[in-house]
């Protein structure tokens, strides 16, 4: 099982019922968002499952490293460190299978992804996606989402929703008299940003901020 998701009693029910039959439970991690992982240690204990993955204590038995390979029924999954979610963000490569776990570097549906996590993050998430894009694989499994059938397209679009908001944060450093967060909220986004969710986008502004800048004195 790859990302088993949230802890919740009825879903973590459901996913033991849907492995009764197994003879032998792997559970595998992207990251560590609750979302992907809370599911991960209670299933596995009452499976009597390993845990593999990043680094997450208390969660994950054993670490996987860039191209540590997991053996299963189906073939090979091979780790693939794709930060930029999160730093320590991995991808499975299924080669048998002509595909690609992707976790949240994707998402099934839009153009766009959460990259706000720490310092560097949107410059790891276009070499993420450049890695990705080197792979001979005809689809990706995001973790949310349907399988995205056309990789090198669904590629392209993520990378080109965030390198428009790069050339807008340049635009907006260039234009406006000072790099105040709300000034270039509104530069940027204008009035299109979702009521609740004004910090997220405060807080993706300034990673791409902090990549303008990075880039300028690189």
């Amino acid at each position: 099982m790859i990302d088993p998701g949230p802890d919740v009693h009825e879903h973590v029910r459901a996913l033991v019922v849907e492995v009764r039959e197994a003879s032998e439970v792997c559970v595998l991690l992207t990251h560590g968002h609750p979302d992907h992982s809370a599911a991960a240690r209670p299933l596995a204990d009452r499976l009597g499952a390993e845990v593999l993955g990043p680094p997450l204590d208390g969660v994950v038995d054993r670490v996987l490293d860039d191209g540590d390979r997991v053996e299963t029924d189906a073939g090979s999954l091979v780790a693939v460190h794709t930060p930029g979610h999160t730093a320590d963000h991995l991808s499975y490569h299924w080669p048998e299978g002509d595909g690609l776990f992707v976790g949240d570097l994707l998402l099934g549906q839009g153009d766009t992804t959460w990259v706000a996590e720490y310092p560097g993050c949107v410059a790891d998430y276009f070499d993420s996606l450049a890695r990705v894009r080197s792979l001979p694989v005809g689809v990706l499994y995001p973790s949310h989402g349907p399988p995205l059938n056309e990789p090198s397209e669904a590629i392209d679009r993520f990378e080109r929703h965030r390198r428009d908001r790069v050339r807008q944060v340049e635009a907006a450093l260039a234009t406006l008299p000072s790099d105040d967060v709300d000034e270039l909220l509104a530069f940027v986004y204008g009035d299109s940003i979702p009521p609740g969710l004004e910090g997220a986008a405060a807080r993706s502004l300034g990673a791409l901020v902090d990549y303008v800048k990075q880039s300028r004195e690189s």
